[in-house]
This record gives C-alpha cells, structure tokens and sequence, in this order.
C-alpha cells in the first residue's frame, strides 16, 4: 500500500489516530508509521476486499513537503508517486493504494482518498464540518461528485479521481466555461436540508467585520501594524451598508451555491485530456504580466518568469469534453446565496493566479485578461440554456441574460468585498506562507475601482437611457 500526505495544513492542530479496535481518529499522530498504521486500520475496516491482506510494513510512504493554503496543487500518479492538488484550511489529505502486485477480490477500489480533519475546534468550524460532510454524500449519492468509501470520527475515505486543477487562464475557454456552467446549473438545483435562507454571506461578512473592528480597537491596534491606518480609511462598516442596500436592490435569486469556483476547485479528468504544447504566439504580450499594484516591488522580479512559464503552458484540447470530464470540489463554504455572487466570484478569479512561488504568492492579472461582456454573456447564456432544458424548470423573470448580467455586476463588489475581509483577519491567524494583506488590498483597490465604474455607469444610463444590446437567449454554446 501507497499513502502519501498531500497537504497538511494547520499544523498546529495535529491529524489523529484509531483508537484500539475503532475506525476513528482519537490520538495524535506521532511518526510516519502512525500514518501507516491509521491508514492500513481504516482502509482494511472500511474497504474490506484485497485491503484487509495488506499490513502496514508492507506499505511504501513518501512525504512531499509543500506550500499550503491558497495556492492549489497538479498531481499525478507515477509508480506510486503522489503530488498534492489542492487542500482545505484544515484537512490531512493522503493517498492509498494497493500495491501493483496485489488485484482487487470483488468491487473494491484499488486506491482511495484518506481525509482526516484537522481544526475543527475554531468558531463555526464544526458547523462547517458538517454541512461539507453532508453535501459530499449527497454528491456521492447522486454520482455528481467523488464516491464516499466510508466516514469514520475525524475523516473519511474518498474516491481517487485522477485529475488536476484548472490553470487561471483556462478558465477563459469557452468549452470549459459551457462545462462550468453546466455543473453550476445542477449545483444551483440541489435541495440541501440546511437553513435556505442567505444568511451565509451577511452573517460571514459581518464576523469578520466585527473582528476587524475589534482588532482595531486601541487595545489590539498592534495587531495590524502599519496597515491600521490604510484599513480605518477604507470606512469598512459605512460601506458595508451601502454594499447591502446596493445587492438588495439586485434582487438576484438565492440558490445553493459553492461560493468558490476558482480554478483549483474546478479538476479536470486525467483520462481525458489530451495536451498540445504551444508557444502561445496569439497571446498579446500585455496579458503574460501582472498589472501594477501596491506591491509592484515584490512581484516585480517574477514578472518575466510568468512571462515565460505562460508561452510554454501545455494547452488541451477542450473540444471533446463533457460533463463527466470536469468535476467540481471544496465545497467549504458551500451555502444558499445570492446567484450573482456565483457568477461574480468566478469572473474575478479570472484576475488572480496563484501559481507564484515568491512573495506575494499570487498574480493580479492585467485589464486585458479581466472576463469580457462578451466571454460573460456567453457564459451566462450556456447557464440558461442548461437550467431551461431542466424537465421541472420554471420560467422566472429573472432568468434573462440582461437580468444576470445586473447580478453579476453589483456581485463583483460582494466578492472583491467578502475576500478582502477574508485576507484581512487571516493575515493575523494563519501561518500559511501568503501575502494576506497584500491580497486584501488588491481585492479592496479592485472593490472600488469596480464601484466607481458602476457609479459612473449608471450617471451615463440616466443621462441617455440607451435600450439594452443583451439578449436573453442564445445557443452558441
């Protein structure tokens, strides 16, 4: 047996081991050889089959140290090699597998998935831990996601897709973003037997806000250092009510929603993606380098490495994929939401790669690569057109190209919002290797450089009233 960590994160809350003669996780995790014995336990209770002929000496196990958090992770499997893809804030994450010599008996998996949770002790963690434990299994249940092999106190055993994340800049393919569409659709669809209503987004954002404002107080100033003054400007409790009476304005549906759909969430199946290498000649140069930001002097220097990486990046042929090729995963901070929130917080994560290995650990990328009314529309009409073919559809008003371009628009100041209040209090929590505050005040410059571009929008409507060019329907997906 194979089991190798792919990403440990929180380390100062430790993984745990099974007690005597129970599937579980009760005593931390000492050794390499307490991975071995808790995997070897679980994988022989839970799995049964070939799984129970295997002992823990007979296991191979290889630590891959890497950076955790933000950044997400390619892997793939090479005679028993395992590179980490992604991880929550507060999971172990190993893979498992049966030695080549040994066949499967009957239908047990060859290879699994080992999570075990780690911080499920801060506020709202356990809330979270179960909310993402049910949606997983209605998931499995409904073949939209990873199979559940077994849930035991502490983790659980999951199917090994072998699949890697998106790149940032795939996510601008028009067959990947029909494909995500598609899956957001079904997404949106799902019943969740937890609380409907969009409390998710005001309850989040206002406990963060309230953490701030204590943080901020003149007995934790220091908390923040130099960065008090520039975060008391920015008025965070004053704009808060104005972004509240903006998004209701809106009246974007509330729908369960993944709240995360970046690239290192959306995997795209091994089996089926066939690489072309490219030197990328029709990208215009403006689009392989960071746009300027507060921190220009840190990222400066791996502007022209970016440069490079991005002219030789494999491109695969999205033409032949289907909705079985992609898969959707992390649903931490799953919720019923506010649709334009969705779709906003896509678009924007076309403007952040966090494929740099240096400080700040992320990239802003230039105007030029920001998601186009066109690339929007496109998108948004593929979405129509999947929810509309539903056979328990029915028509709302609000489901137009025009009405969720509105949503979209004013979403994009809930999400630049939402995580820069994130980057905020984690920049004094976290001991992940992430320039925190420099992402926060990346999201909030771009929180109002979109708001004055709405405001200024919307003086130009009222001067001129100009009919809408959207159309609400199309098939050119």
């Amino acid at each position: 047996m194979v089991e190798v960590p792919v990403a440990a994160e929180e380390m100062h809350q430790p993984a745990k081991l099974p007690s005597a003669g129970v599937a579980s996780v009760t005593s931390p995790v000492t050794s390499v050889e307490d991975i071995r014995e808790m995997a070897a336990k679980l994988c022989r209770d839970y799995l049964h089959g070939a799984w129970r002929r295997i002992q823990p000496h007979h296991m191979y196990h290889n630590h891959i140290s890497n950076k955790v958090g933000v950044e997400k992770y390619n892997h793939s499997i090479d005679n028993g090699l395992y590179s980490p893809f992604s991880g929550g804030l507060s999971n172990l994450l190993y893979y498992c597998a049966l030695p080549p010599d040994v066949e499967t008996i009957k239908n047990e998996p060859s290879r699994v998935l080992l999570r075990v949770y780690g911080q499920v002790n801060g506020e709202r963690a356990l809330e979270t831990l179960i909310t993402e434990s049910v949606i997983f299994t209605l998931l499995s249940e409904s073949q939209k996601g990873p199979r559940l092999f077994g849930v035991f106190p502490g983790g659980r055993l999951e199917e090994y897709i072998p699949a890697r994340p998106l790149k940032t800049r795939e996510l601008a393919d028009p067959n990947l973003s029909r494909l995500i569409a598609e899956k957001m659709v079904h997404i949106h669809q799902m019943d969740v037997p937890i609380n409907k209503q969009p409390r998710w987004f005001w309850d989040t954002v206002e406990r963060w806000l309230s953490t701030i404002e204590e943080n901020l107080s003149n007995d934790h100033e220091q908390l923040y250092g130099a960065i008090k003054d520039k975060l008391k400007r920015l008025r965070l409790r004053e704009e808060l009510a104005w972004l509240r009476e903006l998004l209701l304005s809106v009246e974007s549906p509330v729908v369960f929603c993944h709240n995360d759909l970046q690239e290192g969430n959306i995997l795209v199946r091994e089996e089926v993606e066939t690489f072309q290498e490219t030197h990328m000649t029709d990208i215009p140069p403006s689009q392989a380098a960071p746009t300027p930001s507060p921190h220009d002097d840190v990222i400066s220097d791996d502007v022209e490495k970016r440069d490079d990486e991005k002219a030789t990046l494999p491109v695969f042929n999205t033409s032949s994929l289907s909705g079985e090729s992609i898969v959707i995963i992390d649903f931490e901070y799953c919720a019923y939401n506010y649709r334009g929130f969705e779709f906003a917080n896509h678009f924007n994560e076309w403007i952040y790669d966090y494929s740099n290995e240096q400080p700040p650990y992320f990239y802003h990328l230039p105007e030029s690569d920001h998601a186009t009314q066109q690339q929007k529309e496109h998108m948004i009409r593929c979405y129509l057109d999947e929810l509309q073919s539903l056979a328990n559809y029915k028509p709302r008003s609000r489901d137009t190209v025009e009405h969720i371009l509105e949503e979209t628009e004013a979403f994009i100041l809930a999400s630049h919002f939402f995580w820069g209040l994130w980057s905020v209090v984690n920049s004094i929590s976290m001991e992940i290797e992430f320039d925190y505050w420099g992402y926060g005040e990346s999201r909030f410059e771009a929180y109002f450089n979109h708001k004055q571009k709405l405001l200024h929008s919307k003086e130009e409507i009222n001067e001129t009233n100009p009919p809408s060019t959207a159309t609400s329907s199309g098939q050119d997906c």
